[in-house]
């Protein structure tokens, strides 16, 4: 039997269900099978509403598996992808957490439903303030969003017991390891596409680190990203 393609209509349309049952598969088919299972994260990604954030014209793939859109040649992690990170950061109600690249503003508000407080850097200002009025509107209090270049933290803020960036690069910013707590993590995407490493960095000691590769993916790189050094002979 020939099969018909499917297009971006189609898609939509087989996503535009009950929000509640598409929320429920996303997190059954998607997330549970990415190895996320801790019951913590599964419920926050059930309660916090994804498709508040999301842009109107993507609304109906709110709940899909893929990186979407929202200007700028920025998109929102996949909801797989957020599951992961927030599983590894195992983030508690006491911590304060340095977020770099806040997009839409909803993996900023996953976070806070976490951790104590959030500070929130984005480097775009229209996506900044698309993302305090989202934030606003859904009665999140303990975010506090910057418009700032977060490339390489916010040393005059630190220490934080988490950092993330959810934006990629293909080197370490320097020092931003420096701006945890001892027992504090830091998670990052690092490398060139195709084949970028999530890596998850913690301050065992004043001098001290340790590093953990946890899978590899591909996503955006963050604007003025550190580069890797290359040499010419």
């Amino acid at each position: 039997m020939k099969q018909t393609p499917i297009n971006q209509q189609d898609e939509i349309a087989r996503f535009n269900m009950p929000s509640a049952i598409a929320r429920f598969n996303m997190i059954e088919q998607q997330i549970r099978t990415w190895e996320v299972l801790d019951p913590k994260v599964l419920q926050l990604l059930s309660d916090v509403p994804r498709e508040n954030f999301v842009p109107e014209a993507y609304k109906g793939l709110a709940f899909a598996d893929i990186e979407i859109p929202i200007g700028f040649g920025e998109t929102m992690l996949s909801p797989k992808l957020e599951g992961r990170i927030l599983q590894a950061l195992d983030i508690k109600k006491t911590d304060n957490v340095l977020h770099i690249g806040t997009g839409s503003g909803y993996f900023a508000a996953l976070l806070s439903h976490l951790a104590n407080h959030v500070i929130s850097l984005e480097i775009n200002a229209e996506l900044s303030a698309t993302a305090a009025y989202t934030i606003s509107q859904n009665n999140i209090h303990n975010i506090t969003l910057e418009l700032a270049d977060g490339i390489y933290g916010v040393s005059s803020k630190a220490p934080f017991d988490v950092i993330v960036f959810t934006g990629s690069s293909p080197a370490e910013p320097p020092n931003v390891r420096q701006q945890l707590k001892v027992g504090g993590v830091m998670f990052i995407v690092l490398g060139h596409a195709p084949a970028m490493q999530a890596t998850l960095i913690r301050r065992i000691s004043e001098d001290g680190f340790s590093e953990d590769v946890l899978f590899e993916t591909c996503i955006p790189v963050l604007e003025n990203a550190t580069q890797t050094i290359t040499f010419e002979f």
